[in-house]
């Protein structure tokens, strides 16, 4: 039997119409490379049978009576390809704009829990020759890595060669009666308070090394301290969505440079797209934003079970520093002190606790702060979420058509209603913004920032480097 986590079902319990936790791709392909030329037909049917046998594809969700425990994910006997691959054609003159206004709304548009739970729109007519396939997943079924994976199921690194299947499809898990499913519940819900005797002790000494780590000035940046901006208020269930490149090169240039890391320059690069951002509006506040970022602990955790093993680290994105270069520095101390911080916690911490959600409690306390529109009434737990999710160095080709573009896009959430997700592949980084529409009507208006900014950085390394005495004593004497 195939039990949800605790942290996978959460996925579930926080959703709503307004909250939607699923997860998207934009993917852009060139089907000039596919072996036979490309027809819908021929795709959707390529698509059936490389998931047909992969679980993650053909599970759908089984309550536990009276929900008294986790869901359990069963095999979907009527498991059909076309309720989950769809044809689309955008309207003329089929460009940027028009790509993401439908892939807008479709993102805001939830996933039906009677089937497995996913689907693909097929978009034709995208600049003339390409086509799209936009993604959903929900996040109960997949974080950043496990959907890797799963993608790697579609895509191959040459067009004429088998799917790469990075990981071998598990088994679907038994069902069971509703008896069998009652008795195992309260067995479960009867083990929990021997689960939180062995968590209090872990938890009380992860809390006191913060309290140690805040009083010398290393531990990661506090939630509830981040100052309000337009996006951090309620959300509702509408999307807009804004893409953009930048060359992995240039920010490789950057990293060997400065002697920081990729992620620290794409957070930087990412503080300065915000700062101007809110410049332009006149938003800016006085004090740096701050960022949750999402870290994989699979290599870490103890737990075999559960898609989703991360956990979250928090971040100030230097919105408050003009100079990108000292921004970049600065917030390559604070993140290696965050990353020290978040490693002497437990990779299992988040999963652990995560057991103790209950769906109806979880569900009403989700409706009651929408509905009292609670998130505008405290201070900022965080203001966004940024994901940098490592992709592949080479070309690959989904089901023989060459990937030009891939756009990762995840949840936002009441008081965080913005998400940058940026995702390397075969030498570009590839930038998703999706928001809360009545939050941020343009997102565009965000995501140009992102090459300028990256100049301005490479730009401004350039200059300190012209600074360096010929002994190397130093810059900017």
């Amino acid at each position: 039997m195939d039990r949800l986590s605790g942290l996978d079902a959460s996925f579930l319990y926080l959703e709503t119409p307004a909250q939607l936790m699923h997860v998207c791709g934009v993917i852009v392909i060139d089907p000039s490379t596919m072996p036979t030329p490309y027809s819908f037909a021929s795709l959707q049917s390529g698509i059936e049978e490389q998931v047909r046998d992969v679980a993650e594809f053909t599970r759908k969700l089984r309550r536990v009576p009276l929900g008294l425990d986790h869901p359990i994910w069963v095999r979907d006997r009527q498991f059909d390809v076309e309720r989950h691959v769809h044809r689309l054609a955008l309207p003329s003159p089929g460009g940027y704009e028009e790509l993401t206004k439908l892939t807008g709304h479709l993102a805001g548009l939830p996933l039906d829990r009677s089937r497995p739970l996913w689907e693909m729109w097929v978009i034709e007519g995208y600049l003339d020759d390409k086509i799209v396939v936009f993604m959903k997943m929900h996040h109960a079924t997949v974080d950043g890595v496990s959907g890797n994976n799963l993608l790697s199921h579609l895509c191959s690194l040459e067009a004429d060669a088998a799917p790469l299947a990075l990981t071998d499809p598990q088994p679907h898990g038994r069902n069971a009666s509703s008896r069998e499913l009652l008795a195992r519940a309260v067995v479960s819900r009867a083990a929990l308070p021997v689960h939180m005797a062995k968590i209090v002790a872990p938890t009380v000494g992860s809390v006191a090394s913060t309290i140690t780590r805040a009083r010398a000035g290393t531990a990661m940046a506090a939630p509830l301290t981040a100052p309000r901006t337009s996006f951090n208020g309620t959300i509702t269930g509408h999307r807009t969505i804004a893409l953009t490149d930048m060359r992995l090169e240039d920010i490789r240039a950057v990293k060997a440079a400065t002697g920081t890391t990729v992620n620290d320059v794409v957070l930087a690069v990412s503080g300065g797209a915000l700062r101007a951002y809110l410049e332009e509006r006149d938003e800016l506040p006085d004090t740096s934003l701050l960022a949750s970022v999402p870290v994989s602990v699979r290599e870490q955790s103890r737990r075999s079970a559960g898609a989703n093993k991360v956990s979250s680290l928090f971040t100030r994105l230097g919105t408050d520093v003009e100079d990108p270069l000292e921004r970049l520095e600065a917030m390559a101390v604070s993140n290696k002190q965050a990353k020290d911080h978040h490693q002497a916690i437990s990779a299992d911490s988040l999963q652990d606790w995560a057991e103790f959600a209950a769906p109806r409690t979880f569900g009403l306390a989700v409706r009651a702060y929408a509905g009292l529109r609670l998130a505008e009434k405290h201070p900022p737990a965080i203001n966004l979420v940024i994901s940098n999710v490592p992709g592949p160095p080479v070309p690959i080709y989904f089901l023989g058509g060459r990937v030009e573009g891939l756009y990762p896009l995840g949840p936002v959430f009441h008081g965080a209603g913005l998400n940058i997700t940026v995702m390397s592949n075969n030498g570009q980084v590839h930038v998703g913004v999706i928001a809360c529409r009545e939050s941020m009507p343009d997102a565009d208006a965000l995501v140009r920032h992102f090459p300028t900014e990256l100049a301005r950085l490479r730009d401004a390394v350039a200059a300190a480097e012209a600074e360096v005495t010929p002994i190397g004593r130093g810059r900017r004497e």
